[in-house]
């Protein structure tokens, strides 16, 4: 008697299990994955700063007791209390009330007694800065960057210097040409730059100016109805 064990020695096929259908790739996902890679990479050779940051048009500052309803205005004087995110600045001829926004949370933007110059948007009793120069000649842009959303497919473009490169002259020329004067760029969006100006009465405006030189009033809160 044999102890061999006969073992079934016939082939079988042995099929591999069916692999689900590769999705296919919207387009636009690899447009902005290719656009955004060499950001994600560290772009070597390529500096995010190639975007053009966004600057205030520079206002020289009033006195504190001219201080009137507008887009863009400036105060200069020293800093006399400070309260969280919000300081009062006082000049020869008053006070006024500055807000800061997220940035001065924690109240160590100013120091009490410090001599500043603020820029920004006043209404209902505050200037909102947006530009704060300190008594060493430090200047802070405050709020928003401005520009595309981050993250976006324009963001990217204008990160790396893809992205549209207005021509500040002839879009200030298309303001004045629509019956404006005393130009002031507040802030940027995505294609569009916001704009303090004064119409022949010297009433003040906000206006929504396009890279395509196209201008269209906003309204201007705090200010009376024309």
């Amino acid at each position: 008697m044999s102890d061999d064990k006969t073992i079934d020695g016939t082939a079988r096929e042995v099929r591999e299990a069916a692999r689900p259908a590769a999705k296919a790739v919207p387009r636009r996902t690899w447009v902005v994955g290719a656009v955004a890679l060499p950001l994600a990479l560290g772009a070597v050779g390529l500096s995010l700063a190639q975007g053009t940051p966004f600057q205030p048009t520079p206002v020289a500052p009033v006195a504190i007791e001219a201080l009137a309803p507008s887009g863009a205005t400036a105060i200069k004087g020293q800093v006399a209390e400070i309260f969280g995110n919000k300081f009062v600045v006082q000049d020869g001829t008053g006070r006024a009330l500055v807000e800061t926004g997220r940035e001065g949370e924690s109240g160590g933007l100013v120091a009490k007694g410090e001599t500043v110059t603020v820029q920004g948007r006043f209404e209902t009793g505050f200037l909102h800065a947006r530009v704060l120069t300190q008594g060493d000649g430090r200047t802070l842009l405050l709020g928003p960057a401005g520009g595309p959303p981050t993250g976006s497919l324009d963001w990217a473009k204008d990160r790396l210097g893809l992205g549209p490169k207005p021509d500040m002259a002839t879009l200030t020329a298309s303001v004045q040409a629509a019956g404006y004067g005393d130009v002031r760029v507040m802030g940027r969006g995505p294609r569009h730059f916001e704009v303090a100006a004064k119409d022949r009465d010297g009433r003040e405006h906000q206006l929504h100016v396009g890279f395509d030189g196209q201008v269209r009033e906003r309204p201007a809160p705090g200010l009376p109805p024309l």
